[in-house]
């Protein structure tokens, strides 16, 4: 069996494709599956320097979310499952041909999402429903700007946001992203510049703003928010997190929001159940499909990686392992 290893943590060049034992065989409680594909989220790219919040101990195989077949299950489990596809979650260790995890982990891939939309579902539209509608609490008719609307995470949050029935801004910085968030329901589009980047023209007129950019982008996206508005901290793609003008959260009563939508279901499993129902159900029943950028074999995953790192990604990396 082969899998994708880090050794050291010095950046993608760490990564190596290695031959590896077979995984333990399954347990009480746990299946074995073949993956099929693995889709990329920005964790996976920062834990290969330290610099994600989960630190996983070295080697590791990276590789968060996915989609594969059950092929052996452990004692007691109904063999039903077998040859099921699965949504495969995990912190790290899905970036490998076949993987033993317990059946919490695992759930049943919703019939309407190809193996590549599968693989790239759950990250994105986990942490946009957590975000938009219970932090958030968005209402239908709400203006809701989305930075960073380009990348796999945005794009969830724009295909979320429309599905609450909320009117949506994408905010991203490239003709062909802006288009692609148009694509998955987007209302309007402007342009997010890298450098000085200005939303004068939405100034005040914003009810909500999602963002996993932060950076310079964070000055510019709080002006667009009005009287009690909502900004939802996801991520720093653009960089380091930045000071904030406290003033204006008081001047204006801001919501300043965090947003950790797996953390949340650790800490509330209840909910986290109900989340994830909340979101099999929008793609099985609202045409929720996450919008996919860039497909490459297994033996090319560090390509998928450096698009990621280069910010030139529109849509979702996936990596592509074995056949359905």
């Amino acid at each position: 069996m082969r899998a994708w290893r880090v050794e050291q943590l010095s950046g993608i060049s760490a990564l190596s494709l290695v031959e590896t034992g077979e995984p333990a065989a399954p347990g009480p409680g746990e299946a074995t599956v073949e993956m099929i594909a693995v889709g990329l989220n920005y964790p996976d790219l920062l834990m290969l320097t330290g610099r994600y919040q989960y630190k996983p101990p070295l080697p590791f195989t990276p590789g968060m979310e996915g989609v594969g077949r059950v092929v052996a299950l452990g004692e007691g489990i109904s063999g039903d499952l077998l040859g099921t596809r699965v949504l495969v979650g995990g912190r790290t260790g899905l970036l490998a041909e076949r993987t033993t995890l317990p059946l919490e982990n695992l759930r049943p891939a919703p019939e309407a999402l190809s193996d590549e939309q599968a693989a790239g579902f759950t990250t994105g539209a986990l942490t946009a429903w957590v975000a938009l509608a219970v932090r958030g609490r968005i209402k239908a008719g709400e203006h809701l700007l989305v930075l960073g609307a380009g990348g796999g995470m945005g794009l969830s949050a724009v295909s979320v946001g429309r599905a609450l029935g909320a009117t949506v801004t994408a905010a991203a910085s490239t003709a062909d992203k802006r288009a692609l968030a148009m694509a998955a329901g987007a209302h309007a589009a402007v342009e997010a510049a890298r450098i000085s980047p200005d939303f004068a023209n939405l100034k005040g007129s914003c009810d909500i703003v999602f963002d996993p950019v932060g950076g310079a982008l964070v000055q510019p996206a709080l002006k667009t928010l009005r009287w009690g508005g909502r900004y939802l901290v996801v991520g720093f793609t653009g960089g380091p997190p930045v000071g904030l003008p406290t003033n204006v959260a008081l001047l204006k009563g801001i919501e300043l929001l965090g947003v950790r939508a797996g953390e949340y279901g650790r800490q509330d499993p209840d909910a986290g159940r109900r989340h994830i129902a909340a979101i099999d159900r929008l793609a099985a029943n609202d045409g929720f499909r996450p919008q996919v950028g860039l497909v490459v074999p297994f033996e090319q995953a560090p390509i998928a990686f450096q698009s990621m790192q280069a910010g030139v990604l529109a849509g979702k990396a996936i990596i592509r392992i074995g056949t359905a």
